[in-house]
C-alpha cells in the first residue's frame, strides 16, 4: 500500500474523531463565581478582579501566533516582589530575589526585565515610584541607596552615600522627593530638581508621638496634603503634612482591629480613605480619613480568589481601570483599583476593584 495515501486515511480518521467530539452534547457552563469583600450579606465595597506572576497571566494566549511572529517568552514569572508602580499602562514591580524589576504591558500582555547596567544596577530594589513625566525612582535596599532613571530607563542619578542611608521606600509629589530611610529612623526629603536634602521628618525627634522607628512605607495624600508613614517597628502608621508637621496616627501594636503586628505597604485614594498592607496578620486594613477602621480585605483562607500570602506593598490607581473592566461582576462598576503584593503564593500581584455605589432610590 502507498504509504503517503495511508498517511491522508490516517489523518481523515483522525479528524472524523474530532468532528464526532465536537458534535457530542455541550458541557453545561460552570456559572462564574466572584469574591467581594466585605462578603455577604454586607453590601460589597470590593471585588477581586484578578492576579498574575507571570505575562501568561494577563491573557495572552502565545502558541501559534508566538511561532507564527518568532517571538518567545524569556521573562520567568515574579519569584518574591514588593513594591510596584503604575504608569503609562504599565506596571513596574520591584523582584527582591533577582535584583531585577519586571515591566508589565498591559495592551501587549507582555512582560520584560529592566536590569540596568553600570552605574545604576540594581542590588535589592524593594520599593519604586514612578513621577508624571515618567522617570523611575527605586529604593534599593542593597545599594543603600535611591537610584533614579528617566523614562527610557536610562541611569541620571544616586541619591545616599554607603552607610549613610537605609531607603524602604521613595515618594515623589510636586518638587520634592520623599524617602524612608530605615537607618536614621526618619523620612528625608529632598527637592526633586537638585537632589539636595532640604529637612527630615519627624523635625523634633525627642517628641513622643512624633517618633519613627522603622519607616518602612511611604504614600502621598496630594488631596490633603498629607504623608503617611509606615512604621515596622512602631508597628503603627504616622501622618504628617508634607511640610512635616505631626498630625495623628493610626493603629499600634496588636492583631486586633485597627491594630498592626507587622504593617508595610501603605496607600491613600482621592478621598482620604488609607490601606496598611500587615504582613503578619496577611489583610489589608481600611481607614477613613479620622484613622476609624472601616473594613479589611485579603483574610488568609477565606477564599481561593483574592487571599494573600506574605503581602508587602499596596496602590491605588485610576489611571488604569479599563485594562480591567472585563473582570467585574455584571452589573458592577470600578471606581479605582487597589493592587496587592504578595511575596509568596501563587498570586503575585494581585488586583482588586473599589466598587462604586449605587444612588439610593428615590422616596
Amino acid at each position: 500500500m502507498n504509504t503517503t495515501s495511508g498517511n491522508f486515511r490516517r489523518l481523515g480518521g483522525c479528524l472524523l474523531l474530532v468532528l464526532l467530539a465536537g458534535c457530542a452534547a455541550p458541557t453545561k457552563p460552570v456559572p462564574k463565581t466572584y469574591t467581594f469583600f466585605p462578603p455577604a450579606p454586607d453590601e460589597p465595597r470590593i471585588q477581586f478582579l484578578t492576579a498574575f506572576s507571570s505575562e501568561a497571566d494577563l491573557g495572552r494566549t502565545g502558541g501559534f501566533a508566538d511561532f507564527i511572529t518568532g517571538e518567545k517568552t524569556t521573562v520567568s514569572p515574579l519569584t518574591k516582589p514588593y513594591g510596584l508602580a503604575l504608569h503609562g499602562g504599565k506596571i513596574f514591580v520591584c523582584d527582591t530575589v533577582g535584583a531585577t524589576i519586571q515591566m508589565f504591558d498591559l495592551q501587549k500582555k507582555r512582560s520584560a526585565y529592566f536590569v540596568p547596567r553600570g552605574e545604576g544596577k540594581l542590588r535589592m530594589p524593594i520599593n519604586i515610584s514612578v513621577d508624571k513625566d515618567g522617570n523611575r525612582y527605586v529604593a534599593d535596599t542593597g545599594r543603600n541607596q535611591v537610584v533614579i532613571f528617566n523614562p527610557d530607563g536610562t541611569f541620571l542619578a544616586a541619591i545616599g552615600k554607603k552607610d549613610e542611608m537605609k531607603p524602604g521606600d521613595v515618594a515623589v509629589t510636586g518638587e520634592r522627593i520623599y524617602i524612608a530611610d530605615m537607618l536614621n529612623h526618619a523620612v528625608l526629603v529632598y527637592s526633586k530638581a537638585e537632589r539636595k536634602q532640604l529637612f527630615s521628618i519627624p523635625a523634633d525627634a525627642g517628641a513622643a508621638d512624633e517618633k519613627l522607628f522603622s519607616p518602612c512605607n511611604l504614600a502621598v495624600d496630594e488631596q490633603q496634603g498629607r504623608l503617611l508613614v509606615s512604621d515596622i517597628g512602631g508597628c503603627f502608621v504616622r501622618i504628617y503634612d508634607l511640610a512635616g508637621k505631626y498630625l495623628k496616627t493610626i493603629g499600634g501594636r496588636g492583631v486586633g482591629a485597627g491594630k498592626f503586628a507587622r504593617p508595610k505597604g501603605v496607600a491613600v485614594d482621592r478621598q482620604g480613605l488609607a490601606y496598611v498592607v500587615d504582613a503578619a496578620t496577611q489583610v489589608v486594613q481600611m481607614f477613613d480619613p479620622e484613622g476609624r477602621l472601616l473594613m479589611y480585605f485579603g483574610d488568609p483562607g477565606a477564599s481561593t480568589q483574592g487571599e494573600l500570602v506574605l503581602p508587602a506593598a499596596v496602590k491605588v490607581d485610576y489611571d488604569h481601570v479599563g485594562f480591567f473592566q472585563k473582570y467585574l461582576a455584571p452589573g458592577r462598576q470600578c471606581e479605582y483599583l487597589i493592587l496587592v503584593t504578595s511575596q509568596f503564593g501563587d498570586q503575585k500581584v494581585n488586583v482588586y476593584g473599589f466598587l462604586k455605589q449605587s444612588a439610593p432610590a428615590a422616596p
